[in-house]
């Protein structure tokens, strides 16, 4: 097994272990800052991956790790939006607080990276590959939560950015439709991949490149 393989399970790994629990203690945290307990009470307020763990989202992330787009989802926080203050805008920041976790957690793995890119210092190729995966899965989990259809982090997002009026009337035809707007998302269309994919590339990529100062994607 190359070296590139056994860094993406590892990342996988430390993904499930640090990256799933921190995106939804954000949640947590953010939902009680906020005025609504509710996460805390169903004992979602902790770092443990195990309470966090979703079987499902789990397994979508090692098949998309090892296929180079590293996607997938923990538990959902429970939050109870009556008890947030701040109405819509409430729930976008909690919402929004997942994902910008993954954006701080890329980051965190970006700034020794860069620097053993632009020192030039010797480093295993392993260390270099799982920062440099840690970097892109993040990265990708903060695009795929902001991407603005239920239930992803996204969605609440939009309706807090539309008037009152447009997010009333979408936001049922959303909820209702949401599985399959993802399912369009994820099939593959022909040579090109999916759109998700394209989406990754021209989103992940660049913002890899501005962070580590050197091309991790292509």
């Amino acid at each position: 097994m190359s070296e590139e393989r056994i860094a993406q399970f590892i990342t996988l790994g430390i993904i499930l272990l640090v990256s799933f629990p921190v995106h939804e203690f954000s949640h947590a945290l953010a939902a009680l800052r906020l005025g609504d307990a509710t996460a805390k009470l169903f004992g979602r307020l902790t770092l443990n991956p195990i309470v966090h763990f979703d079987p499902l989202g789990g397994l979508m992330l090692l098949i998309t790790g090892l296929l180079g787009f590293g996607f997938g989802w923990a538990k959902p926080t429970p939050v109870n939006p009556n008890n947030l203050r701040g109405g819509r805008q409430g729930e976008a920041i909690v919402s929004f607080a997942g994902p910008a976790s993954n954006l701080v957690l890329a980051v965190a793995a970006a700034l020794p990276l860069r620097y053993i890119v632009a020192s030039d210092v010797a480093v295993p190729n392993l260390v270099f590959f799982i920062l440099a995966d840690f970097v892109l899965i993040n990265l990708a989990l903060m695009v795929f939560n902001l991407i603005p259809i239920p239930p992803l982090d996204g969605a609440k997002v939009l309706y807090a950015l539309l008037d009152p009026r447009t997010a009333y009337q979408i936001r049922p035809y959303l909820e209702q439709y949401g599985f399959v707007l993802l399912f369009i998302l994820i099939v593959p269309l022909g040579a090109g991949g999916s759109i998700l994919g394209r989406l990754f590339v021209a989103i992940v990529g660049p913002l890899s490149d501005l962070l580590v100062g050197i091309p991790l994607v292509g």
